[in-house]
């Protein structure tokens, strides 16, 4: 049964591909008022149009850009504070300008984008904001500095508005994903090899699926989840409940990208 959002206007950032356009599905799917925020090359108005929902071309590394979005589409009822991006280098091999540009995509786009519902949603005393944290708030995964600092950073958002919000009415929560297939995750999924040795160290011995986040995204942005707020909820299949690996040969085999008991 689809969560109900009638009535809802909701801006979902980063929208128009991966775990974000999942999302905003999700929450279109019940019923809710969807806008699209996202680059000019990633189309937000065409994907949009296709499924019915509003588009804006917007960068969230640009203030002024983000003021402009949320003023076209009115007060928004939910937010999710989606966009992000990962560049993959050793820490002596990560530029600053990398470095820069996760900082202001991941993290200062997300204080920008909180900072403006909360403005908006105040006076009405009542909100909910879904940021799109990681496991990788949690653990070191290597080769990922900047993006690691930024998803840890979000919990010190997270922490911190939920508390501050939490007298207007207004809920703010995170989702940690794992490893889930995106655009940005399709190397990974291509390589069963190294498929077959990362998922040993996830409980359900496999990946996750975009829609799979987004289900967990809509829970904390409706009201079935009303009592919620500060939370960061793990999508990532028992990833971090499994240190030590869970599958080897001896039990279990791997086909077709999971691992499964014999």
């Amino acid at each position: 049964m689809p969560f109900d959002f009638q009535s809802k206007k909701t801006v979902v950032t980063g929208g128009a591909n991966g775990i974000g356009l999942a999302c905003a599905r999700e929450l279109a799917g019940g019923g809710a008022e969807v806008w699209i925020f996202d680059l000019k090359t990633e189309r937000p108005e065409q994907v949009a149009a296709s499924t019915g929902m509003k588009g804006q071309a917007v960068d969230v590394t640009s203030r002024e850009s983000l003021e402009r979005a949320f003023a076209a589409c009115g007060t928004p009822d939910i937010v999710v504070a989606n966009a992000g991006m990962a560049v993959v280098a050793p820490l002596e091999e990560t530029s600053r300008a990398d470095w820069d540009r996760t900082i202001a995509v991941n993290l200062t786009g997300v204080f920008d984008t909180v900072q403006i519902a909360a403005r908006l949603m105040k006076p009405r005393r009542s909100g909910s904001i879904v940021l799109t944290a990681s496991t990788n708030s949690y653990d070191g995964e290597p080769n990922l500095t900047a993006y690691n600092a930024s998803k840890a950073g979000l919990l010190g958002i997270l922490h911190t508005v939920a508390g501050e919000l939490g007298p207007y009415g207004i809920r703010v929560n995170a989702i940690c994903p794992g490893l889930i297939r995106t655009r940005l995750t399709g190397t990974s999924f291509s390589d069963p090899a190294g498929l077959k040795d990362y998922f040993r160290h996830i409980a359900l011995g496999r990946g996750g699926e975009p829609e799979e986040v987004a289900h967990a995204a809509a829970f904390l942005a409706s009201d079935m989840a009303s009592y919620i707020t500060g939370a960061a909820l793990l999508v990532d299949g028992g990833q971090m409940t499994s240190k030590y690996g869970t599958w080897n040969e001896d039990t279990a085999s791997f086909d077709e990208g999971v691992w499964k008991l014999k």
